[in-house]
């Protein structure tokens, strides 16, 4: 089961405490008045919840700090100040929160299901008006309090989580190249058989919302579900994977064969594997021994992706696809 460990590390600032006020009363008829300072309004929370439509923390890569509403300061009349709204900042189930220290890392949660919630920084307590310090003794206090500071933390968030697409093929057809350009992985490429000797995972992010996650699996060749090649060992790594994008170096005289040597491996090491949504994303198209490859591979299936990950030509396309793919297969149950 291929599992990605998505990491960020961001600063956080619950709201201050509103100040409280010191005033006094000044209606007709009251002729000595009194104190009516309000209190200061509470500062507001910083509250993390574990939502299950959303799969990545990519978007904390992109922003890392927050900071929340501080409270009002009272007034008279004995007016309270408004409380801050509280942040509220979804995150992927199964993220684990540790406040980073110098002295090491302090767990503070694991937002294990769907729903689960964690106050991740207190909003600071309003200051006192001066209308709550009047005693018998002091009937016209001049004193009111500052609110206090909101809690501020530097954290860490860690999800481990399962890949939504593994990318299979034979060795060299180009998922290395693939999800180099389509996401922030840097996996190891070169022109010899197996240079992926362990999934490498990355983030394709296509917007505001719209992200997931892909695996690389290493090249499977034909008996792998046998054990050989790298073995029925990286066939686990794709068994919980939503969607499989089917690589194919078309630049071969024999990619059809490789194809659908694949996808025999797939239906002898397990049903449930071989009847995944599938993309077919036809490679290396930018090469000319491809062009007769193309030609049969259109022929022989509704839809196929042509594509150049080297030359980034039909990435997009392919993205947006995959994409579809997931939402289809994420309102589906999982049959394990």
């Amino acid at each position: 089961m291929a599992k990605f460990i998505d990491e960020a590390k961001i600063w956080v600032k619950a709201g201050d405490g509103g100040n409280g006020c010191v005033a006094f009363r000044r209606e007709k008829f009251v002729p000595r008045g009194g104190p009516s300072g309000g209190d200061g309004g509470r500062g507001a929370d910083i509250i993390f919840t574990a939502e299950k439509n959303i799969h990545t923390l990519i978007d904390f890569h992109y922003k890392k700090h927050f900071s929340a509403e501080s409270g009002g300061h009272g007034s008279g009349k004995n007016k309270e100040g408004k409380s801050g709204k509280n942040l509220v900042i979804p995150l992927p189930v199964g993220t684990v929160i540790e406040e980073i220290k110098e002295s090491g890392n302090l767990f503070l949660t694991d937002l294990a299901h769907d729903g689960a919630s964690f106050i991740a920084a207190e909003g600071g307590k309003g200051g006192r008006g001066n209308a709550f310090f009047k005693s018998s003794t002091n009937q016209a206090p001049r004193t009111a309090t500052k609110g206090a500071p909101g809690q501020e933390r530097y954290l860490k968030l860690e999800l481990k989580l399962l890949a939504d697409v593994g990318i299979i093929g034979y060795p060299n057809s180009g998922k290395s190249t693939l999800i180099s350009k389509v996401s922030s992985a840097k996996p190891k490429i070169a022109d010899y058989p197996f240079t992926t000797v362990a999934p490498n995972l990355g983030v394709v992010r296509l917007g505001e919302g719209r992200s997931f996650v892909v695996a690389d699996i290493p090249g499977l060749i034909e008996g792998a579900s046998e054990g050989k090649g790298l073995g029925y060992q990286f066939l686990r790594h794709i068994e919980r994977t939503k969607v499989l994008l089917h690589m194919v170096d078309l630049s071969v005289p024999d990619a059809l064969e490789n194809y659908y040597n694949i996808r025999k491996e797939l239906e002898k090491y397990s049903k449930s594997l071989s009847e995944k949504p599938e993309i077919i994303a036809g490679n290396k198209t930018d090469i000319h021994s491809s062009k007769e490859n193309i030609e049969i591979f259109k022929k022989e299936f509704k839809e196929v992706c042509f594509i150049s990950a080297l030359a980034e030509k039909g990435l997009k396309p392919l993205t947006e696809a995959a994409w579809r793919k997931i939402n289809e297969s994420r309102n589906k149950p999982d049959e394990r």
